[in-house]
């Protein structure tokens, strides 16, 4: 009890003092997270309001398919990349492999199915909603999907911290592709699970208390998000 107390002490110490190495890990990840969540929702967001206002054959396989992919592992999107990445796979001679680059791409493979499946829901019912007024006013499809993405901005914007709440948190594909190399591919996450193993719990409770509160931040304002969302509405004539 008194060397978890001693690391539990060690650990604020290492917060309050802003050590180097703590900072350094912490911005890393910050980077890598937020990277992939722009890219995810680059490419999810728009995905799932043409999933909500298009009607095609097949749309409904693309359905159910995308929010098969939410619950995708980890280990997969890791497996995926790697061999992806690997000096024999297709993109080997890009050299991305235990870089966060590599990183990058598989949280960014990992959380945009997450963001487009929430925003096609978000958006379904804002069609159903604006639907006839919109036909009625002859907006054509895509300048319909750019008016119901501005619309929904609010909603949207929760399924865009949601998925960087996954990224942050992620462990598994990151360590496959980064490696978890110090100072070049050292995340929270893996750095958590490194010195844990090694019996370094200093360490590994400063990075778990900043963990959390970087959490409970997104939380709370995925929270705050959708509160002013309802309340937008509510008061909308």
């Amino acid at each position: 009890m008194d060397e978890i107390a001693a690391a539990f002490s060690a650990a604020l110490a290492m917060i309050l003092g802003g050590d180097p190495e703590l900072v350094q890990i912490v911005l890393l990840s910050l980077r890598v997270s937020l990277t992939a969540v722009v890219l995810a929702a680059i490419l999810g967001l728009p995905v799932g309001a043409a999933l909500a206002v298009f009607r095609f054959p097949g749309r409904r396989v693309l359905v159910v398919l995308l929010n098969a992919l939410m619950g995708l592992p980890p280990v997969v999107v890791g497996l995926v990349v790697y061999v992806t990445l690997s000096r024999s796979g297709p993109l080997g001679a890009l050299g991305w492999l235990f870089t966060p680059l590599a990183m990058i791409l598989a949280q960014t493979i990992l959380i945009t199915p997450l963001i487009a499946a929430v925003a096609r829901q978000s958006m379904a019912e804002l069609w159903a909603e604006y639907a006839d007024e919109l036909r009625s006013l002859g907006v054509g499809p895509w300048r319909t999907v750019a008016t119901l993405l501005w619309d929904g901005r609010f909603g949207l914007l929760t399924s865009v911290l949601a998925g960087f709440g996954r990224a942050a948190a992620e462990v598994g594909a990151v360590i496959m592709v980064g490696g978890n190399i110090a100072h070049v591919t050292r995340t929270m996450t893996t750095a958590i699970a490194l010195e844990t193993a090694k019996g370094e719990l200093a360490l590994a409770m400063g990075l778990g208390i900043l963990l959390m509160g970087i959490s409970l931040v997104i939380n709370a304002g995925a929270y705050l998000l959708g509160e002013f969302a309802r309340a937008r509405e509510a008061g909308a004539p």
